[in-house]
């Protein structure tokens, strides 16, 4: 079994997915995440997306910004801190806009906050689509509820469900990833997040054999990756397991959060998946998506939920 989180740069972005088909979706299947104070796209297109993240705007590749941005590229470049320059479809570098642009800071979320940096796989530490789903954990959590977070990255949705007062577990298998998870949870002045340095199914399916439940599970499995001894890891063979995993561990009355960002999961792939484990009217597949400021709609990938 694969340990993908060890490539969690290849966590959302493979090489140059063709997602046109994913995309063209009627209104009605759309989820769109919100903006708030500290963060907001502000345009998109031309394959890339304009985004300020507190003060600090910045420029990123963008293979779903497809159609034409609303700003000129000179406006942009005026406005931003930094713009990643990609040397491959998976690395690439930053180059600095403006003399006094922080390579660390950190912004909030309500009563969180997130610590940023700039890696050389284009991410900051912190993938604001995700508000969309934040908003579903936050109002399904309670105090005491036990939350699963699997494939868990620097635990935004953790920090979610701790701030609604859950006993969180946290799964990952980079420590670096961990060590970030847990300095955001001590920058939002929370505690207890129980952390996992692991392979999220491997342990997944050992609290399965304890005869563990959770009130809550959350996923965002890779799309593809290498595991440690090389082994593959696609998603889309995957997802019959992951659907079935959670099943076996949600009590009753407890929700699944699984998202994804592979171009070989459509709606059609995820709804096959929930219709093996979970029962007629429990689960439901939304696009995830963002509107930028110009009114720009930008597509983000598939999400599974389920409440049982």
């Amino acid at each position: 079994m694969p340990s993908p989180s060890n490539l969690s740069q290849r966590r959302r972005h493979p090489a140059r997915p063709k997602v046109s088909t994913q995309a063209a979706q009627p209104e009605n299947l759309r989820e769109y995440a919100a903006a708030w104070s500290d963060y907001e796209l502000l345009d998109a297109g031309g394959g890339r997306k304009l985004e300020r993240w507190g003060e600090v705007v910045t420029i990123r590749p963008e293979v779903n910004a497809a159609a034409a941005a609303l700003w000129p590229l000179t406006e942009w470049r005026e406005l931003a801190h930094w713009e990643f320059v990609e040397t491959s479809s998976t690395q690439g570098r930053w180059q600095k806009m403006r003399a006094d642009a922080p390579e660390s800071w950190s912004i909030g979320y309500r009563q969180l906050r997130f610590n940023l940096k700039l890696t050389q796989f284009k991410h900051l530490g912190l993938f604001p689509e995700q508000q969309a789903n934040w908003r579903f954990i936050a109002e399904r959590v309670a105090p005491g509820a036990r939350i699963l977070n699997l494939f868990a990255y620097t635990g935004a949705a953790s920090l979610v469900a701790r701030a609604g007062g859950a006993d969180v577990t946290h799964v990952d298998s980079v420590r670096q990833m961990l060590d970030w998870a847990n300095a955001n949870q001590a920058l939002s002045g929370l505690a207890d997040i129980k952390w996992v340095l692991e392979d999220a199914l491997k342990f997944a399916g050992r609290e399965l054999k304890r005869g563990k439940r959770y009130d809550g599970i959350i996923m965002d499995p890779p799309a593809w990756g290498l595991g440690a001894n090389g082994e593959k890891w696609k998603l889309e063979h995957q997802l019959p397991r992951l659907a079935e995993t959670a099943r076996g561990l949600l009590q009753p009355g407890g929700f699944l959060v699984l998202n994804t960002y592979s171009p070989q999961v459509g709606l059609q792939e995820l709804a096959a998946a929930a219709g093996l484990h979970f029962g007629q009217g429990q689960s439901e597949t939304r696009q995830l998506w963002a509107r930028s400021r110009t009114g720009n709609a930008l597509y983000y990938g598939n999400l599974l939920r389920a409440v049982v």
